[in-house]
């Protein structure tokens, strides 16, 4: 069981996880309700079989801040810079310094947003697997205005989608760009201007619609490791549509994160995500946004 490249991901234990708080309609009726037991064998389900198809990096969890178990939030990697999260609740932002110094001890570029511009890394800004853009998801977590300083500082096309549904609060809960241009999502997260965003920018054929049961089950919360898919939870017809396009499907089972909002793809952060083109090659101009 191999990935078709030499991919690394950053993961937390989740040592100190817990749901202490509601900042998301899934913790909501579950304070102090999961089972650390459980929690830390699907955790290291998860870390297992990754392990076997791409390198994994672990930084340890921190008491008090139970999410930073969730570490596609920590920021945006792209070649060697990280620009930074800074989180829109008070609960999550005493993970920044701690994120912050791991990223530069790694050697990474570390960027900041201003203090009044909300951006929640890789959990509202996913790379296209095919071309040099930018997913964006604003609305719930990220600040709109997050997006022009994003293009500007690693001068990338941003295309911005508006969530719609407070159920997917992060791009990632319900948007999956995957290995050849396919993309797996759930239009009802969306609102119509970015359903036809998404509709102009992907060819249909390398479309994989979500339906409302899978996305419910964060199935789009998946990692994408070369021609492989770790995600939570599969129907029978998503599974043979991932199949059908040469992904080897791995489910595993990630119901105590469930309760905190976050599957497989929120337990992960990509680290190598290698420019496709030389910075600056292709386009002039530092800021490119589409709406």
């Amino acid at each position: 069981m191999k990935a078709d490249r030499h991919d690394v991901f950053l993961m937390c234990p989740p040592t100190h996880f817990e749901v202490s708080y509601v900042i998301n309609p899934w913790m909501a009726g579950n304070v102090a309700l999961g089972d650390p037991l459980l929690a830390a064998r699907q955790w290291h389900a998860l870390r297992d079989v990754l392990g076997r198809l791409a390198e994994v990096r672990e930084m340890p969890g921190v008491p008090g801040v139970p999410d930073m178990v969730f570490t596609a939030n920590a920021g945006l990697v792209l070649g060697d810079t990280v620009v930074l999260s800074r989180f829109l609740h008070p609960e999550r932002q005493a993970e920044e310094p701690h994120f912050a110094r791991w990223f530069a001890g790694q050697g990474l570029r570390v960027l900041r947003m201003p203090d009044e511009i909300a951006f929640e890394g890789a959990g509202d800004a996913l790379l296209d697997r095919l071309g040099e853009v930018l997913w964006m998801g604003y609305g719930h977590r990220t600040d709109v205005r997050a997006a022009p300083m994003v293009a500007g500082w690693l001068d990338i096309e941003v295309q911005s989608l508006k969530l719609a549904d407070p159920r997917f609060y992060h791009l990632d809960t319900c948007f999956c760009p995957l290995e050849g241009g396919y993309l797996m999502y759930y239009p009802g997260a969306f609102d119509l201007a970015s359903q036809q965003a998404i509709a102009r920018r992907v060819p249909a054929q390398r479309r994989i619609v979500v339906e409302a049961d899978d996305a419910l089950a964060f199935a789009c919360n998946t990692v994408n490791a070369g021609q492989h898919v770790l995600l939570n939870q599969a129907s029978p017809d998503l599974r043979t549509q991932l199949e059908g396009r040469g992904f080897t499907v791995h489910q595993l089972p990630l119901s105590e994160f469930m309760r905190a909002g976050g599957a497989a793809k929120c337990l992960t952060l990509k680290l190598t995500e290698p420019r496709r083109h030389a910075a600056g090659a292709s386009d002039p101009g530092a800021m490119r946004l589409s709406a």
